[in-house]
């Protein structure tokens, strides 16, 4: 369904940082920089991205927006969040756990990154 996500971060260094361990953590390699200075991830045909904003005003996060990163097992998940936490991003939300929603159970672990973005790992419960 999507090409692609890009998100704007201020700190390229600082939200590189970030998602190197995050990511790494869901098994992801480092992300490498172009020659524009934006940072490539590239995983399981999906791509995500970080700039800086091409119009030159400071980013900033979506406010109700939040990007989901599959994770393969609770366990993944928590070191996600726990990569996050140690790597500059703030907690958020109930703390790392099982949600029983319209979409049967899931295991959800929310983060900001540095640049305020809302983001979480989920793992869907099999039972």
């Amino acid at each position: 369904m999507f090409s692609h996500v890009m998100l704007g971060a201020n700190d390229i260094d600082a939200s590189k940082a970030f998602y190197d361990a995050t990511l790494g953590a869901l098994g992801v390699r480092p992300g490498r920089v172009d020659p524009k200075g934006r940072v490539i991830y590239m995983h399981d045909g999906a791509i995500f991205l970080l700039s800086k904003p091409i119009d030159g005003e400071p980013a900033c996060h979506a406010n109700g927006g939040t990007i989901g990163f599959a994770a393969a097992s609770p366990d993944e998940a928590d070191a996600w969040h726990a990569a996050g936490i140690a790597n500059g991003g703030t907690a958020i939300e109930d703390a790392p756990g099982i949600r029983d929603g319209g979409f049967g159970k899931l295991y959800l672990a929310y983060l900001r990154d540095p640049a305020g973005n809302k983001i979480c790992a989920l793992h869907r419960v099999v039972e």
